[in-house]
């Protein structure tokens, strides 16, 4: 570095213009350094360069003018110089001079260390004999080993590795450097070097090398700098130094750090900040390196410790922030020294009595700290922590109420430090759940868990004092202070909760998720705004995370959650938490410990809360398993324990949805939860709360309140609902393993006659006469049918008979929800069964003798009309028993049962336009087969908009009818009957007879909103029997009854109308079941008659046109569109029915004598698209036609060829070419496929049709059409033509037949083509 620009550093004001003998002395104390990277510089050049620069600075004006001395003067009026330039410049303000002193150091050393020899003559050619420094001469430096200053500026690194290296570094060098110091005799000359170079400085570190001083102060004053990561560096640096080199004793080294770390009342907050921390580091560092605890061994008298544990406890007195790292550094100290000295020194420091005394009035957390800290190191009771600790101390002592009261300012002022949680906390933790208690399930996974091990235990505490220190704790310390106070401290009730968790045994659970915990969930979830939102989110997930592999935990956090919630938290904080901790039980041990803690809630008054909440109840589509939101409509309102109470019984059977165990282990929780349903639903005790059954041997026991009315038809709903389940995992498991699975309802049958006949106990509602009586057969009746479905083992009559047993076990539940309504259906099922016992004794027996003696078939209408009778009012298990009995039943249902379940499709509420008397309804439905699928042709005044106006080549119209019908049959449900939610089950819809009454009742209650509601909630459950049986049997000829009457119900405009989802249901059924299934109709019963009359009016639905009501001047764009799409449904339906019986007459084979009628519909159908504008009849439909029935082509290809000849419209005239072209193809595959029989046919065939043909062509040569596309169509049709004729072999009986006329007309039309036929002939 230039020598202008070193001195300029100390001295920017001053300008360089030195004496000679002042630049002689420089001169001389370089040189006896030397200079390594200069190599051949020498001594004068540096001169000389000092002279240069020092003539510019004299040429230029200054604003101070230096005396200079003469040349002949010493060197020590030189020095004097130096001096007064020193103190011209001392003006300067005091941090500015020590920054230019610290850079003046810096760069002192940067010279000192490039120095390569240093000059033993210590002079120069300039310089005079009497200007030289002699002691400079044998310098002492000159034998110490080399320091490199480099490494200061890597302490400072970001990259951890970097900060060690250069820290050992610094350290060996130093440590060399000491040990060279030490050798040397002449110490005073180094030491008098130094202070040349540096002031003077009473540091105490006489015994240490000025290297080494000056990098002890160097490393103090670096950790108070804020640049990147010099106050981690410098402090390692220190730390290393001070424990590895034992000349830097401790007094000095305090000293220092208050010295040159000492924050004066000038200093601005930055500044001061960088020295609080910078002392806090340097204390960290003389901690850690030892050095106390080296004086402790060497002297048990020594002062030093109570010194610097009273620094600390000033410094952390000073600012907040220090506060709790100071006392960690006294904790880290207290860890290494011995018991003794932590009574003598560390205790006796001056201010920590009076600290600890007023930590519980100012709130003082790390006082806290500290004193459990050290009594738990020394074992010993001391008065100075008084005021904190409880004396003798003792942790039931401690955690007691009144002492946690006066802790209470302490612990809330530990906010200071968030988001980390402030120290004292864990120690908190680890006195109230000490590491050698042993809590039930903590060491073990899953169903081990649910058993307690005893085990030793070693603290002295008891599990009942651990109990109730944790209930004093969370109460006094979390639920009254932190929760009752600001949000912080809610955050830091949450995290202390979190600690406790690792540790916290399965018993005590209740008390930390109490009700206060829970309700501050609540509030803060309530709202996704809440600035503590994320805090609770995540507080959940720690605590699912906890609980997941534990089942004894898994059931106190979902009790706890739920009872101080009344079975609503999901619900209120819009979360999953309660439904998926349910859903991950995977043991029978945690179900069955899950139910029992359900029950125990169930039949403790006292298990809901009592406390009100604030929150307000809102209720989301996210609840939990369970809900409770639609208890008003079930039960009218519920208090907050009937809320609660609910949910328990809706949750019990929830749990088995997610179970996979094997059949045995599912059974036995089913049980579990059906006896407990059962016995609070259905049975009330006249006698106490507890009830024993010695048949059972068990005992049974009830609320001390009693159970409502509303409670009681939940508990049934969920009985029925676990029977459902139960029989579809039968036929399941049945049909799996085949064998006898668990019968649920068996039991279920056992367990109530067993509870009906003790005296004590009785049903909760008194049955009427009439349901008693019902009650009492169904009973016997099911006893009955169990006993005959055991003797038929696995065949298919006892499926039809354990299909009818869960019936009557569901009739039985439905008798005792919904009293009076379903004795007389109860009745007539037990009619049923007794009928068919008394018909066959084997129930597999063959149909047809049934028939004969005309048993069989009354017993299923009477079945049939019962089913029905049952389905308006019955509840969703109760329609799936009732679909099962249909199920095994179907196959020999009647023709009248069939059509007295069609009849409740076609049922219509809306009035007909011609008013019509009651009377002749019957009537109407007579002549429903007269007016199949309900066309009109000339009723209404409507306008068709077809005719020339749709003569377009746009031919793909049908196109996107096809694709829109397959479209809404993707989006139809199958089997769905999701309406079935929400409506009303209390109107009772019977067949004929019940439906006026009915109508009358709805019509009194609303107006017939109602009733037509109802009557599609009925039309939607036959319509699912309807499709079981066409699953059952998609080949009967039954099957044509069915399609006939759905397809003319979804026509109707009034069938399926305020519901779509109807109509989309019957779509769906007639697609999917009827017209794309694989099976069809067969058997020789099916009529052709029938067949050709189906063909004939689905063919005009096919050709309907699309009509616009005058009425609707600027109807909606909604409406047109939902108008358009039911036409195009509708057409795409007559098309898809047209192929449907086709297929079906095509399987018949009749003759074509048999089949003229059907002949005779396709020509009136042909007839029309030639020569009617109303016919909409779709080209590609017909041509589709002809393609998959060519004997239907050959008949009418004659009459075909006619009315193209003789064609009205142009435009019908060239779409019809298509249907020649695809029927001679026909011809061609046809004699190709075949043998040589077949060709002469289809030879015969178009030879008998060249007449017909040749007019054909005639005319369209000779009237070809105006429009280009049309002329092209022309001439393919006609190249086609002859390329059939040609491979047939009939060119020369074409071009005979073909009049002369034409001959010329065609080779001037179709040129190359026609003169290609006349060659081959």
């Amino acid at each position: 570095m230039p020598l202008n620009s070193l001195f300029h550093s100390y001295f920017p004001e001053t300008p360089l213009c030195l004496p000679a003998s002042t630049r002689s002395l420089i001169k001389h104390i370089l040189a006896s350094m030397g200079s390594k990277r200069r190599g051949s510089t020498s001594v004068e050049e540096l001169v000389g360069h000092v002279d240069g620069e020092t003539e510019e600075a004299i040429a230029k004006p200054s604003k101070k003018k230096l005396k200079l001395k003469s040349e002949d003067e010493g060197h020590e009026e030189a020095a004097s110089e130096v001096n007064s330039l020193s103190a011209a410049h001392s003006s300067a303000k005091p941090m500015e001079r020590k920054k230019k002193r610290k850079a003046l150091d810096k760069e002192r050393r940067l010279v000192a260390t490039e120095n390569a020899e240093p000059n033993s003559n210590g002079s120069g050619p300039n310089m005079k004999s009497d200007d030289r420094w002699e002691p400079l001469a044998t310098s002492p430096m000159s034998v110490l080993p080399e320091f490199h200053i480099s490494v200061f500026k890597n302490l400072a690194s970001a990259d951890v590795s970097t900060r060690e290296v250069a820290a050992e570094a610094l350290t060996r060098e130093l440590q060399e450097v000491q040990k060279a110091y030490d050798r040397l005799e002449e110490k005073e000359r180094a030491e008098g070097l130094e202070l040349q170079l540096e002031a003077e400085k009473d540091d105490g570190l006489k015994n240490c090398a000025p290297s080494l001083r000056y990098a002890v102060r160097r490393l103090i004053r670096g950790v108070s700098s804020s640049r990147e990561c010099a106050r981690q560096g410098f402090a390692l640096g220190l730390t290393m130094l001070g424990g590895k080199i034992p000349s830097i004793r401790v007094e000095p080294l305090l000293k220092l750090v208050v010295d040159l770390l000492e924050v004066s009342s000038s200093m601005k907050g930055q500044e001061a900040r960088d020295c609080l921390l910078g002392r806090l580091f340097a204390y960290g560092a003389v901690a850690r390196s030892g050095r106390l605890i080296e004086e402790w061994n060497h002297d048990k008298t020594t002062p030093y410790i109570k010194e610097f544990t009273s620094l600390l406890i000033s410094l952390a007195s000073k600012k907040r922030y220090l506060q709790e790292p100071a006392i960690s550094i006294i904790l880290e100290l207290v860890e290494k020294l011995p018991n003794e000295c932590l009574v003598n020194q560390v205790l006796e420091a001056p201010g920590l009595d009076e600290w600890f005394k007023v930590a519980t009035q100012v709130g003082n957390p790390d006082a806290l700290l500290l004193a459990l800290k050290i009594r738990e190191k020394i074992s010993v009771d001391n008065v100075i922590f008084a005021k904190l600790l409880p004396h003798p101390f003792s942790p039931s002592k401690f955690f007691a109420t009144d002492h946690l009261s006066s802790l209470v300012n302490c612990l809330k002022e530990s906010t200071f430090c968030q988001p980390r949680v402030h120290s004292v906390w864990p120690v908190l933790v680890n006195i109230l759940l000490p590491d050698t208690v042993i809590r039930d399930g903590d060491v073990l996974s899953g169903s081990s868990s649910i058993k307690k091990h005893k085990k030793s235990r070693k603290s002295n505490s008891s599990e009942e004092e651990i109990v109730k220190n944790v209930r004093n704790f969370c109460e006094t310390i979390i639920e009254e202070s932190l929760l009752m106070s600001s949000h912080d401290r809610k955050h830091l009730a949450l995290d202390v909760l979190l600690l406790l968790l690792p540790k916290l045994p399965a018993s005590c659970i209740s008390i930390v998720v109490s009700y206060k915990i829970v309700q501050c969930l609540m509030d803060i979830l309530s709202t996704k705004d809440s600035w503590l939102y994320k805090v609770a989110e995540h507080f959940l997930k720690q605590l699912s995370d906890w609980v997941k592999n534990d089942d004894v935990r898994r059931v106190a956090v979902i009790v706890a959650l739920q009872k101080h919630s009344n079975g609503r938290f999901d619900c209120i904080t819009r979360t999953k938490t309660v439904k998926d901790l349910l859903a991950e039980f995977k043991t029978e041990s945690g179900c069955l410990l899950f139910i029992q803690n359900l029950i125990s809630m169930f039949l403790n008054e006292g298990s809901a809360s009592e406390e009100p909440s604030d929150q307000s109840l809102t209720t989301d589509d996210n609840s939990e398993m369970g809900s409770n939101e639609e208890k008003d409509s079930v039960g009218g309102a519920m208090n907050n324990s009937e809320i609660l109470k609910s949910w328990v019984i809706e949750s019990l059977p929830s749990i088995l949805k997610y179970l996979k165990l094997d059949a045995e282990a599912k059974y036995r929780i089913q049980k579990e939860i059906l006896k407990f349903l059962a016995v609070q639903g259905l049975f009330c005790s006249s006698l106490g709360n507890e009830v024993t059954s010695f048949e059972l041997q068990e005992k049974f026991r009830w609320p001390k309140a009693p159970t409502s009315t509303s409670l009681c038809r939940v508990c049934i709903e969920q009985i029925q609902q676990l029977l459902a389940n139960a029989q579809k995992g039968e036929v399941a498991h049945g049909l799996a393993s085949g064998l006898e699975p668990n019968d649920l309802g068996s039991y279920f049958m056992r367990f109530l006659g067993t509870l009906c006949n003790i005296p004590s106990v009785s049903l909760f509602r008194t049955l009427s006469s009439e349901d008693e009586k019902a009650f009492k057969k169904l009973q016997a009746m099911e006893t009955q049918l169990l006993r005959e479905e055991k003797t038929c083992g696995l065949s298919t009559g006892a499926s039809r008979v354990h299909a009818l047993r869960y019936l009557l076990i569901q009739l039985v539940l439905q008798i005792l929800l919904r009293p009076e309504e379903f004795s007389e259906a109860a009745s007539e099922l037990i009619i049923c069964c007794k009928k068919a016992f008394v018909a066959s004794d084997n129930l597999d027996s063959d149909g047809e003798e049934e028939e004969e003696s005309g048993g069989m078939p009354v017993l299923m209408d009477v079945l049939v009309d019962t089913l029905l009778s049952l389905l308006p009012q019955s509840s969703a298990p109760m329609r799936s028993a009732i679909e099962q009995v249909f199920k095994y039943f179907c196959d020999d249902i009647t023709d009248d049962g069939l059509l007295r379940m069609l009849r409740v499709i076609k049922k219509d509420l809306q009035p007909s336009r011609h008013h019509q008397d009651p009377a002749s309804e019957d009537h109407d439905d007579d002549e429903d087969d007269d007016d199949f699928l309900g066309i009109e042709e000339d009723d209404e005044s409507d306008e068709a908009e077809t005719g020339e106006t749709r003569e377009s080549d746009e031919h793909n119209d049908d196109l996107e009818t096809v694709e829109e019908s397959e479209v809404v049959d993707k989006e139809l449900p199958e089997g769905s009957d999701d309406s079935d939610g929400g409506m009303d089950d209390d109107a009772m819809f019977r067949m004929d007879s019940y439906l006026a009454r009915i109508f009358k009742e709805r019509k009194s209650q609303g107006g017939d909103e109602p009733a037509h509601q109802q009557l599609i909630l009925f039309k939607l459950r036959v319509l699912s029997l309807l499709e079981i049986y066409l699953h059952q049997n998609p080949d009967k000829p039954q099957v044509l009854t069915v399609y006939s009457n759905l397809a003319q119900a979804f026509v109707n405009p009034h069938t399926a109308e305020g519901s779509v989802q109807l109509g989309q249901r019957i779509w769906g059924i007639l697609q999917k079941k009827i017209l794309k299934a694989k099976e069809y109709p067969k058997g020789e019963t099916l009529q052709l008659s029938i067949l050709e009359s189906l063909l004939e009016k689905n063919l005009k639905l096919a050709s309907k046109p699309f009509k616009k009501k005058k009425s609707a001047n600027n109807p909606s764009k909604k409406k047109q569109s939902a108008s358009l799409n039911r036409y195009k449904m509708i057409t795409s339906l007559g098309q898809d029915s047209t192929f449907w019986i086709l297929k079906i007459i095509d399987s018949r084979k009749f003759s074509e004598l048999e089949l003229q009628r059907v002949f005779d519909v396709f020509r009136s159908t042909l007839a029309a698209f030639f020569d009617s504008k109303k016919s909409n009849l779709k080209a590609v439909f017909l041509k589709e036609i002809f393609k998959r029935r060519s004997w239907i082509g050959y008949q009418l290809l004659g009459f075909l060829l006619e009315k193209c000849g003789n064609a009205k419209s142009e435009f019908r005239q060239v779409e019809a070419l298509d249907f020649v072209n695809e029927i001679l193809k026909s011809l061609v595959s046809v004699s190709k496929d075949n043998n040589k029989n077949s060709q002469e046919v289809s030879k015969k065939v178009l030879k008998s049709h060249l007449p017909k043909l040749c007019h054909l062509i005639k005319e369209l040569v000779n009237k070809m059409p105006e429009k280009q596309s049309r002329r092209a169509e022309v001439r393919k049709f006609c190249g086609k033509v002859f390329q059939i004729v040609s491979t047939l072999g009939l060119n020369k009986s074409f071009l005979k037949v073909l009049e002369v006329d034409a001959h010329g007309v065609c080779d001037s039309q179709l040129g190359d083509v026609f003169l290609a036929l006349k060659k081959q002939r």
